[in-house]
């Protein structure tokens, strides 16, 4: 049985799908017939929170849901993003008012409606005030363009300064068993207002689902391939991390990812997950056990096995973890 939980309003299946990987960052992106198969398929399983962003594939991740899905739009809460772009090799962040109501209006066209239920500021802009953006996201929830407005990969300091402009709805951070930021101050901080927290990469990049065994047989362009803990200095530390969770799936009678992500479910009660995937075995598998939760004990036994200390190496390089404004440990 599905728990449903808050978001934006609505009441929703705490697990949902991040779209992304469909056209972009890791493996090469299916095509767009079967990409479009699966976003269906996701719908007719009981996904109901598909997640995108104007980023990925420079709005072609957006185009492929508004056509993928055109007529069923009323079948799901819609998430995007913006202020974060790329072109060729270059990469900026750009969250002027006018940018954000420029870029919401693509993503509107591009998606094919008239409302996107949670639109994120992907990255902090640190040349534009926070009294500014956030203003400028209050205007388009006022003008019923957007549901809600939400932060990804920020501080809860700019979460608790936005605030206070008009209300989040929704932080966005990347949280699993090796990330665990969002406990240095996120996961309190959006308790304590009331704003949900979405984990995005709960599987780990793949890892907590036996996704990767060997990083060298990644794609030429996989993101994967430059982040430190894929590297041939870490990665043996955290394949053994990986095979040992796997044993405790295993005895708990679940897939590794299904108790990936029931760890992550089980932080708060404000807590979502948006797993991605491009494998319709996978799409089931993530939401085949949606009310299932380990015990305390394999939750404790858990915490002890994956976490900051025990993971080798930082989740992103130092020049893209330099450009976050999430807590990091020191």
């Amino acid at each position: 049985m599905v728990v449903k939980r808050p978001l934006v309003g609505r009441s929703i299946s705490p697990i949902g799908l991040g779209c992304m990987n469909l056209s972009w960052a890791y493996a090469a992106p299916p095509t767009q017939e079967d990409s479009a198969r699966l976003l269906n398929r996701a719908l007719d399983l009981g996904y109901e929170h598909l997640d995108t962003a104007r980023l990925y594939a420079n709005g072609g991740n957006e185009t492929l849901l508004g056509e993928a899905l055109k007529g069923r739009r009323a079948e799901f809460f819609l998430a995007s993003k913006t202020g974060l772009f790329a072109e060729g090799t270059k990469r900026w962040v750009d969250c002027s008012p006018a940018t954000i109501r420029r870029s919401c209006e693509e993503s509107l066209k591009a998606l094919r409606t008239d409302f996107i239920d949670l639109y994120y500021l992907h990255r902090r802009d640190f040349t534009v005030p926070i009294e500014e953006w956030a203003g400028a996201m209050g205007e388009l929830v006022r003008e019923g363009k957007i549901g809600g407005y939400g932060l990804s990969e920020m501080s809860a300091e700019t979460l608790r300064t936005a605030h206070a402009v008009h209300p989040v709805a929704a932080v966005q951070v990347e949280y699993s068993l090796w990330t665990r930021n969002p406990e240095i101050a996120m996961l309190s901080a959006s308790r304590e207002l009331g704003v949900a927290l979405v984990a995005f990469s709960p599987l780990g990049r793949g890892v907590f689902a036996n996704g990767v065994r060997d990083p060298s047989t990644l794609g030429e362009h996989d993101i994967r391939r430059g982040h430190p803990r894929f590297s041939a200095q870490n990665w043996p530390i955290n394949l053994s991390l990986a095979e040992s969770f796997n044993l405790v799936a295993a005895r708990q009678g679940v897939s590794p990812a299904q108790l990936a992500l029931a760890w992550v479910l089980s932080r708060g009660e404000h807590v979502h997950a948006i797993p991605g995937t491009s494998k319709l075995e996978h799409l089931g598998e993530n939401i085949g056990r949606p009310g299932w939760r380990p015990d305390q004990a394999v939750l404790d036994e858990l915490d002890g096995l994956i976490n900051q200390r025990t993971v080798a190496g930082p989740r992103y390089p130092d020049a893209m973890q330099k450009t976050m404004d999430s807590e990091d440990f020191n």
